[in-house]
């Protein structure tokens, strides 16, 4: 009696299990087959309104060209700083400072931030501070996180930690040099940055005699005679001959190169790195402006079109909404 029990409830499971599979199956084709209804009516509604929809693109295109023309124009250019004394992460965060103060529109402090008259501090759109991204950790520069986006938990597309990239839009490019000088005078302007600077300088300087004076030591060294000749004694008595090995003495000229490397680091350190951020890659004069007439396109047109296309479809539908509307 169980036994046939067992069976009647295992047969009653797969035929659930099928019933299922067969629900499975047919909800699926009937979701493909709405979907590809659905595809082939939207093609025949824009292929019926290709006129309107066309109509709105060419709206679209007229309205950026109109803003381009009736709009101030404004350019962007790039400036690559290397920080010298602080990690780019506190350079980043004081000079978005001034991308605060732009998006504020307080002239009063970029002006007073990096010593611009009046009329040059009102040509100034934006200033903001970004990341730049070494890709496999070669050292090598290969791109700029303008949009803030990369992942920090990242081990091999790193932040690179001793440089940035400071993008400047303007309305007047022929007065980006006077930006870059009134930026290096606001970095230079912080009293810590200049604490740190003058330590990390004074550190290096020490470091420097330091060297020197042990490259000195070990130059004398080499005046020694580092290879002897091999020595055979004999010693009378008992017919015995003593033979001395030739003894090996250690070379120092290792130890003198890497000392004169890192002496030759440090000078050029303290030389080509003597502020706290040095210019890698200066502004460059834009020849095209930025908000062209496809600046303005790339909202405008999807926005006409996509309004157009609303219009359509509530006047193919008008009488369905108005029932609707009526019925509630």
């Amino acid at each position: 009696m169980s036994e046939t029990t067992n069976s009647k409830n295992v047969r009653d499971d797969e035929i659930d299990l099928l019933d299922l599979f067969k629900r499975m199956g047919k909800s699926l084709d009937t979701m493909f087959k709405t979907l590809g209804r659905w595809f082939l009516v939207s093609i025949v509604f824009l292929f019926r309104n290709w006129l309107p929809l066309l109509l709105s693109i060419v709206l679209g295109v007229g309205a950026s060209y109109l803003i381009k023309y009736t709009s101030a124009s404004f350019y962007t250019s790039d400036l690559v700083l290397r920080t010298n004394t602080l990690p780019a992460a506190d350079m980043i965060s004081y000079i978005n400072r001034l991308h605060t103060y732009c998006l504020e529109d307080n002239q009063s402090a970029l002006q007073e931030a990096i010593t611009l008259k009046p009329d040059q501090a009102n040509n100034i759109i934006d200033i903001n501070a970004n990341w730049i991204i070494d890709k496999g950790r070669d050292g090598v520069p290969d791109l700029v996180d303008f949009r803030d986006s990369h992942n920090i938990y990242d081990t091999i597309n790193i932040r690179m930690q001793d440089r940035l990239n400071i993008r400047v839009q303007i309305k007047v490019p022929q007065e980006l040099n006077i930006v870059r000088e009134g930026l290096i005078k606001f970095i230079d302007s912080d009293s810590l940055f200049s604490q740190h600077n003058r330590i990390r300088i004074r550190q290096n300087q020490e470091l420097q005699s330091r060297i020197s004076y042990d490259l000195l030591q070990l130059d004398s060294l080499q005046k020694i005679k580092y290879f002897e000749e091999t020595q055979r004694m004999s010693q009378p008595g008992n017919g015995q001959m003593i033979f001395l090995q030739e003894q090996k003495t250690q070379l120092v000229y290792p130890e003198i190169q890497g000392l004169f490397e890192r002496k030759q680091l440090l000078d050029a350190d303290i030389t080509l790195y003597k502020g706290i951020a040095t210019v890698l890659s200066d502004f460059s004069i834009p020849t095209k402006r930025e908000n062209g007439g496809m600046y303005y396109g790339k909202v405008l047109i999807p926005l006409f079109f996509v309004l157009t296309l609303i219009i359509l479809i509530i006047l193919r539908n008008r009488r369905k909404l108005k029932e609707v509307y009526n019925k509630y």
